[in-house]
């Protein structure tokens, strides 16, 4: 037996002439779990210590979100038209003005993210790996909602699947074969696995940059397995074909790098002196 996908309405309720989809109500979901999640990192090492005029407060959460949204839409439109169809939309530039037409890239989000959060950063005189290992352990929840959105939208589905796995499902969009359900496996990995070990990693306090290291290391290993199971755009097949790698996969890879190198990197900077009479 193989499961079908229950074909949901993209439409939550209605207000008047106002239709609210499940998949904006997925992006309230996650700037809600946001705020719950940073209000409790208020309470780790080393941010519930600081004192004086750096210290943290819930304003400063409520400022960091504003930000990120920003730098989730500007990041996430702009890197799907520069990473995925660049050709298209710099023949039709006004394009990437058409968000209502759909197009969001993760990696090109996070760009915007880090890019939003640099300025934060630069001017509250805040450390910037401080702030962004103040992020990352509250991010994965919020993508475990999106992947929802995806699910529930019956978009993004998986490569064909063996009839005989139990949870193979039948996408309708996609046709009468049954197909891995990608998206819960992103949730499950990108969103709850790496949560757990990100707040698990951060509860103690660590030295800068190596929770934004394990970040960027973590995403960027499950994304990059999960891809094996997504099915690819069909606009980027060629790429599948050429490489044996799709373009999510390919953009993983600096992830998992820099990730690595970063976190190498905070090891060694501190690294206690050691003074000449102590050799």
């Amino acid at each position: 037996m193989v499961l079908h996908f229950p074909q949901i309405d993209p439409i939550a309720f209605r207000l008047g002439p106002l239709a609210v989809h499940w998949y904006g109500l997925t992006y309230l979901a996650a700037f809600a779990i946001f705020l719950f999640l940073a209000n409790r990192r208020l309470r780790h090492e080393p941010y519930a210590s600081i004192q004086g005029p750096g210290a943290w407060s819930r304003r400063d959460i409520d400022d960091m979100l504003f930000l990120g949204v920003l730098g989730v839409i500007v990041g996430g439109r702009l890197g799907y038209c520069l990473f995925y169809k660049p050709a298209y939309y710099a023949a039709n530039p006004l394009e990437l003005f058409a968000v209502w037409k759909g197009g969001m890239s993760f990696h090109g989000g996070m760009l915007g993210v880090i890019a939003s959060q640099w300025w934060y950063a630069h001017s509250r005189g805040k450390p910037f790996w401080q702030v962004m290992d103040f992020v990352a352990p509250c991010v994965p929840l919020g993508l475990a909602a999106g992947r929802v959105g995806n699910f529930i939208n019956g978009e993004l589905w998986g490569r064909l699947a063996d009839p005989s796995l139990p949870w193979a499902m039948v996408f309708p969009q996609a046709g009468p074969q049954p197909r891995h359900p990608s998206q819960v496996y992103q949730f499950l990995m990108e969103g709850v696995l790496l949560f757990v070990l990100l707040w698990l990693y951060a509860r103690r306090q660590r030295r800068e940059a190596q929770v934004s290291a394990l970040f960027l290391v973590g995403y960027g290993a499950f994304r990059f397995i999960a891809e094996f199971f997504r099915e690819p755009d069909s606009y980027l097949e060629w790429l599948q074909q050429q490489t044996g790698l799709s373009m999510g996969q390919w953009l993983c890879v600096p992830m998992i790098l820099v990730g690595i190198g970063l976190w190498l990197w905070a090891e060694r900077r501190a690294q206690p002196v050691r003074r000449a009479d102590a050799v």
